[in-house]
């Protein structure tokens, strides 16, 4: 089961987190309603640096040192508020991953893909999806 703070680096993380806002009296305001708004705020500003690039030039964003800054910090961000997001709930975020892959690995086997990995044709994401409306996105 995905529940619990997971152990290792990113338990450490969490905790430091936690402490972190703890000292500074917040944890009335990191409920999960604010703390998933604010990480959608930060996905928002990753999403600024790259909005009018095109894909060569997103490709090479780690190239300049000063977009690079920008986005690591953006990533530290959004990864912050995801594992504070998880702390509050109780999800053990790498086991939650591992349990998404093994599922996508079941409803998405090799065979049912194309050569180069864009999915078949008719393929649908699951029985939700409208008839031949791939999702090739490994999140979903």
């Amino acid at each position: 089961m995905p529940y619990g703070r997971p152990e290792g680096r990113v338990g450490e993380l969490q905790r430091e987190l936690a402490e972190f806002a703890a000292a500074r009296r917040w944890e009335p305001y990191h409920t999960p309603k604010n703390l998933v708004t604010a990480l959608g705020v930060e996905v928002a500003e990753l999403a600024e640096i790259f909005q009018w690039l095109t894909p060569e030039e997103s490709a090479r964003v780690m190239e300049d040192p000063g977009t690079a800054e920008r986005v690591a910090d953006e990533v530290a961000d959004v990864l912050a508020y995801l594992l504070q997001f998880c702390e509050v709930l109780g999800i053990d975020a790498p086991a939650a991953l591992e349990a998404k892959i093994e599922r996508n690995e079941r409803r998405f086997p090799v065979t049912v893909s194309d050569e180069k990995g864009g999915g078949a044709v008719g393929e649908t994401d699951g029985c939700d999806a409208a008839p031949g409306k791939a999702n090739r996105h490994s999140s979903e």
